[in-house]
């Protein structure tokens, strides 16, 4: 599997879309068409992003999206963390980038 952090994919941090060329956009689905294949392997753990910690912060509950990124992170290598807005400094009116 390719690592999105290549450097033909000039963004380090992936917030939104509003930012992604089209053909941004055609790498990730490509990746994404990558991730459905190693799926259905029986070893689903890589070490595309080992070394590399994976932060996720939610702004609304969702136990279902916290789990699927959660679990796609663990699977990918990376050390993972879930945040709630209202325990970090969002709530507080830093920005996100800041956060």
């Amino acid at each position: 599997m390719t690592n999105v952090l290549q450097p033909h994919f000039p963004h380090r941090h992936l917030l939104g879309i509003a930012e992604l060329t089209p053909g941004d956009i055609t790498f990730l689905l490509d990746r994404a068409e990558e991730a459905v294949s190693v799926s259905r392997q029986r070893n689903k753990k890589k070490a595309v992003l080992q070394g590399r910690t994976q932060i996720n912060l939610f702004f609304e509950a969702s136990t279902r999206t916290q789990s699927s990124f959660e679990l796609a992170g663990k699977r990918l290598g990376a050390d993972v963390m879930n945040m709630s807005v209202g325990s970090s400094s969002v709530k507080k009116g830093e920005t996100l980038i800041d956060t």
